[in-house]
């Protein structure tokens, strides 16, 4: 018999966001990302959205023990996190089910106000949490606000988060405690962790256009998410950062208040990636296959056929596969010169981009040399036709070494074609490019424009 590897089990116990953008929705999402059985302890149920939170219903103590024993005795809990505790009765329910169970890997997020500035802690909660479930953890993870809190000084500087880490260690016995930096006055938003006597310093850029509501849950979600795989704690944390920078720089812009993180462009980015480049595989296939048709038409710098991921997760060209080398004519047949790849092409991947950017519905493109009678054709078969005169691109972007093709879109200003050409001009190739919503679909507009 094959033995199978026992699934990891994480717990949230922590409120319900009815926007779904924090609390255990957003904890939920994160472990499905991460891998790990997501189970739940709820301990409110809160009626919020982007900007505010509407009203909040506490569950007794009693149902937030049963919860978590209810899953303990089934399936056993590998870590766990906690996140909005309202009262002091949910604490010491959650401290005894902590004992009682032995959970050992416990993270606390000591949700204290929520993004809208609505105070999700009750004031008589504050010690309870200190006493009880503090000593409890295997780490914290206060943001700046809730340290000072804790800690009983000021929290701006990174000096400031470095003695209130030490400090919460001290005095609650919490073993590891993350000081977290996006409200610290630094250049960089720099998490500060205290374990095991010594200061660890996670660093990563700002993100000023992103989304951050749900910040803390997934991001102490995504500790307990790596604690429950057996990671080594430090470990656990500086995933945990790299997951936590992802979900906010990928943020659903949704909502007319603090948008929420994306704890699903973790697995989404890597998922269209692949679909991109299967796409274009299988388009030059269908090219190669049907190269009688398409080698007259191959131009002096090649073929090329590219398809970019979703457009919100578009950053540059390494987002968009393409043919390394391209496709070229090599005596009386094409050949594919070098792998499919992410990145794999430059002037065509920044067309596409630059389309996406204008709001086209355009993921993919094919080019081939310029032919009157293709563009005849086309025209004919009932496809749309944009031409775009070079001769009129700005010396300055004829001169730099890229902004050609951003060029080119910005002149298609109505509807999308399915064809761009030009007749070139000084050093520029005469082109046609043939558009579509993937890969696949640009050859087989080429191929029926050809037939």
């Amino acid at each position: 018999m094959v033995s199978l590897r026992k699934i990891p089990v994480a717990m949230t116990i922590a409120g319900s966001d009815s926007g779904g953008g924090a609390g255990i929705e957003a904890d939920l999402k994160t472990f499905s990302a991460l891998g790990v059985h997501g189970t739940v302890a709820i301990t409110s149920i809160t009626a919020q959205n982007t900007y505010s939170v509407i009203d909040v219903y506490d569950l007794p103590g009693r149902i937030v023990y049963n919860q978590i024993k209810a899953v303990y005795e089934d399936m056993g809990i590998d870590a766990a996190k906690t996140g909005m505790l309202s009262n002091s009765e949910i604490i010491s329910a959650v401290a005894q089910a902590i004992r009682d169970f032995s959970i050992k890997n416990l993270v606390v997020d000591p949700v204290m106000i929520a993004k809208s500035g609505a105070r999700l802690l009750r004031e008589d909660a504050v010690e309870a949490l200190k006493s009880k479930l503090l000593p409890l953890a295997l780490v914290a993870t206060p943001n700046a606000s809730e340290a000072e809190v804790l800690a009983g000084f000021s929290v701006k500087t990174l000096d400031d988060a470095k003695k209130a880490a030490k400090t919460i260690h001290e005095k609650y016995g919490t073993a590891a405690v993350i000081v977290k930096g996006g409200h610290l006055k630094e250049l960089k938003a720099v998490d500060v962790v205290y374990y095991n006597g010594e200061y660890y310093l996670i660093e990563s850029e700002r993100i000023l256009d992103g989304c951050f509501h749900g910040t803390g849950c997934s991001f102490s979600a995504a500790i307990t998410a790596f604690l429950a795989k057996s990671f080594p704690l430090l470990n656990a944390i500086q995933e945990a950062k790299k997951f936590i920078d992802m979900a906010i720089r990928f943020g659903l812009k949704i909502g007319k208040g603090h948008c929420p993180v994306n704890p699903i462009a973790y697995i989404e980015i890597p998922a269209a990636k692949f679909h991109a480049i299967e796409n274009v595989r299988k388009a030059v296939e269908i090219l190669l296959e049907n190269q009688s048709l398409v080698l007259p038409y191959v131009p002096e710098v090649g073929i090329n056929v590219v398809e970019a991921i979703e457009a919100r997760y578009v950053t540059g060209v390494n987002d968009v596969a393409g043919v390394e080398g391209r496709i070229v004519k090599a005596g009386n047949r094409l050949a594919k010169v070098g792998e499919v790849k992410m990145g794999g092409s430059s002037h065509l991947a920044r067309l596409v981009i630059a389309l996406m950017r204008s709001g086209h519905e355009i993921y993919a493109a094919v080019n081939i040399r310029f032919d009157k009678a293709v563009v005849e054709k086309a025209i004919e078969k009932g496809f749309k036709v944009a031409f775009v005169d070079r001769r009129r691109e700005p010396a300055e972007i004829k001169e730099a070494p890229m902004g050609s093709m951003e060029w080119i879109a910005s002149q298609i200003t109505k509807e999308i074609p399915d064809l761009i050409y030009d007749v070139g001009d000084v050093g520029k190739e005469p082109m046609i490019r043939v558009l579509g919503k993937n890969a696949i679909d640009a050859v087989k507009k080429l191929l029926q424009i050809l037939a």
